[in-house]
């Protein structure tokens, strides 16, 4: 029989070895195997209970989280469609991964969004030389806003907006979240690590803007002017969410307010045009596969301004209603009575003039 002294030394060896997970067999002169049994086995029967009790509050929380932060489609979650493939955890991956090689997800994921992002910040680019600021000839809204010289996109030639940097911010704004929307059918950690690239590639272009384009030297200032964009970012993704729920309503007046800054001279047809477009976009995206977000050449099928043919069409439920309201219109003002007030020698009022359009904020 073993003192109690070793047999005491050899519980803590065996119990030490085992936490580490490096436990080899040994031979200790003087020492039992019913000593040794009793050691591994008390130590063992703690590690366990410590271990599977850790487990069950870890398993807890993160069913927790995840049914308070994230909600997915189940079909591309879960592999339902052979199409989805499953997000980064399905096909996806397989074939990112032999395209790519060795390289890890977050690699591939930074690559993949920087090609998504520069699609998305090219639609209202802008530039302001060097040579017109040394000379002074950069010229400025009523906001004090720096006017540049644009790309010739529809959003500054047929849209009427300024190539400023918020036009550039709110247009690519836009755009990204029209890819953001995409994403949320992708697995949990897919689309967090998707979308945390396409804003990281915005912020960084934002702020290269801010110091090339517009001079801009003090990173304290830039810094001042990233937080109000980045609670900017939230506000649209809020507002254009709110709009895809509630109708084409509240979506147009989410852009008008955002893109168009409430302007009360914003033509409605351009924002008709507009909303239809996001829906449209929105529908090509939803009917691409996964793979294709990272592999496809362009995300954005059509422009903004195609959907102006669709917005003049008259909708079939109307056809001949309009021309019938007009010539009735047209009779009642020929039969009603002309009368004057007094002291006016033409005896006829002036017309009102049509409302400007206008919605809520």
């Amino acid at each position: 029989m073993a003192c109690p002294s070793c047999r005491s030394g050899l519980g803590r060896a065996a119990s030490t070895t085992l936490r580490q997970g490096l436990f080899v067999e040994t031979t200790i002169a003087g020492t039992t195997p019913l000593a040794l049994r009793a050691a591994l086995s008390s130590s063992q029967s703690s590690i366990t209970t410590a271990s599977s009790s850790s487990s069950r509050r870890s398993t807890n929380l993160l069913s927790q989280q995840s049914r308070r932060i994230h909600t997915t489609r189940q079909c591309r979650a879960e592999g339902g469609e052979s199409s989805g493939g499953g997000g980064l955890a399905g096909g996806f991956r397989k074939l990112l991964a032999s395209v790519a090689g060795n390289q890890s997800a977050s690699y591939i994921a930074y690559g993949a969004t920087q090609r998504i992002y520069k699609d998305c910040a090219k639609q209202a680019d802008y530039t302001i030389s060097p040579e017109d600021r040394k000379a002074g000839k950069v010229k400025e809204t009523a906001d004090g806003e720096e006017i540049g010289v644009g790309n010739g996109s529809i959003w500054h030639e047929e849209f009427g907006l300024l190539p400023t940097f918020s036009t550039w911010a709110h247009v690519t704004m836009l755009h990204l979240y029209l890819v953001v929307v995409r994403l949320r059918c992708l697995d949990k950690d897919a689309h967090a690590t998707w979308q945390a690239q396409l804003v990281d590639h915005f912020f960084h272009q934002a702020e290269e803007k801010m110091d090339r384009t517009h001079d801009m030297s003090s990173r304290v200032m830039r810094q001042r002017y990233l937080q109000d964009l980045f609670v900017q970012w939230r506000g649209v993704v809020m507002a254009y969410d709110e709009g895809l729920v509630k109708g084409d309503a509240v979506l147009a007046a989410a852009v008008w307010r955002n893109l168009f800054k409430a302007r009360e001279d914003i033509d409605a047809r351009t924002l008709a045009a507009i909303v239809s477009w996001v829906r449209s976009q929105l529908k090509y995206l939803d009917s691409m596969d996964d793979a294709g977000l990272a592999l496809h050449p362009t995300l954005f099928k059509n422009k903004a301004d195609t959907e102006l043919a669709v917005v003049d069409e008259l909708v079939p439920a109307l056809e001949g209603q309009t021309s019938k309201g007009a010539a009735a219109g047209q009779a009642e003002v020929k039969a009603a009575p002309v009368t004057g007030q007094k002291g006016d020698s033409k005896g006829a009022q002036k017309p009102k003039a049509a409302p400007k359009f206008k919605t809520a904020a």
